[in-house]
């Protein structure tokens, strides 16, 4: 929270990334408009930092951004980045502004990064602004951008796991709503889950719009399996909330749902992801699922401690990325004023 009648020069922020397990695709408009959607995740030990600065006027630059490139403009309509640009339309700050951003892990990889990024720029940018806000207002505005504003056909889970973080399930109500239930996983279900898993990083980057543009196309003939898929969620919320959850059933869940998942859009799946998600599932693995849209990214697998060096070993060409649970959505990590 911003102190009051603290003035900050310069604010950085950290936003975790998310997994989500169930329900993915039905937190399209096109789909909960229609009644409700429902999704299962959690947020993990992989994060953005956004930095925000008031920038020196000897260096007689308006604007200089800095992520995958540098930009020095004078004017805000010359922003090439989208999110960068729209957010300081929606919370402008006098210039000159600094901005830089650097992520845990790729963008592109389906662990919502872009979204985590709206939101952890929009609170550095409330911050700077001497303004306090909560989760749900920053959740709302960085959908609003991405959304409403730069037309991304994506839903708007991701905005909510990086405002609120932990491990939630999140309903999308027809109205526009969104209703939020927190999970209070005991321990022992948190350990079990956990020391299942294991995400290798696939390699190859594919923006979303891609494969959910056509996925939003194809809506109508996919209501049965979203259905399906969306009460899954609600079935994996349940097994979560046992004294003692099933991970077989768990597992079995997950695997269900990424076969229905995959056969959405043409994009969501390759011969070289089901050669690897098969290559696990010979050598151990439960079950399973592309993180994200799909189409590639980082491969999601639940697999007994004991079979994980064999998985490990069969996908020995990608690169495994140890993830814990995060419990804390986006948050000021540094000011001027400790």
């Amino acid at each position: 929270m911003v102190e009051p009648g603290k003035f900050y020069s310069f604010v950085t922020t950290v936003t975790p990334l998310r997994i989500s397990f169930a329900g993915g695709g039905t937190d399209l408009k096109e789909y909960y408009g229609r009644d409700y959607g429902a999704v299962l995740s959690t947020t993990v030990n992989q994060y953005v930092y956004v930095t925000v600065k008031q920038h020196g006027g000897v260096f007689k630059e308006n604007y200089r951004l800095s992520y995958a490139e540098t930009e020095i403009v004078q004017s805000l309509d010359k922003v090439r980045n989208d999110i960068m640009r729209e957010c300081l339309r929606l919370l402008p700050v006098e210039p000159p502004i600094y901005i830089s951003t650097i992520a845990d892990l790729p963008s592109n990889s389906g662990l919502g990064s872009s979204s985590s990024f709206a939101v952890g720029l929009l609170r550095a940018l409330h911050a700077l602004r001497h303004e306090q806000v909560g989760q749900v207002q920053v959740m709302e505005e960085a959908a609003h951008v991405e959304i409403e504003v730069l037309k991304n056909p994506i839903g708007k889970q991701d905005h909510a796991a990086a405002a609120f973080g932990g491990f939630n399930y999140f309903r999308f109500l027809s109205d526009g709503g969104i209703a939020i239930e927190p999970i209070s996983l005991s321990h022992d279900n948190l350990y079990t889950l956990f020391e299942h898993v294991q995400m290798f990083w696939t390699g190859i980057s594919r923006k979303s719009v891609d494969v959910l543009t056509e996925q939003k196309q194809s809506m109508s003939a996919n209501y049965d399996s979203l259905d399906l898929m969306r009460d899954q969620a609600r079935q994996l919320y349940q097994l979560l909330r046992q004294d003692s959850m099933d991970i077989g059933e768990f597992s079995r869940l997950l695997d269900e749902g990424w076969q229905m998942k995959r056969r959405l859009a043409s994009r969501i799946s390759n011969s070289s992801i089901d050669e690897w998600y098969d290559l696990a599932k010979a050598n151990g693995a439960l079950g399973g699922k592309i993180c994200g849209a799909g189409g590639g990214g980082f491969l999601l697998l639940l697999v007994p401690p004991g079979d994980q060096p064999k998985v490990r070993q069969a996908l020995a060409n990608l690169q495994e990325v140890p993830i814990q649970f995060e419990s804390r959505g986006s948050r000021i990590l540094l000011t001027d004023h400790l």
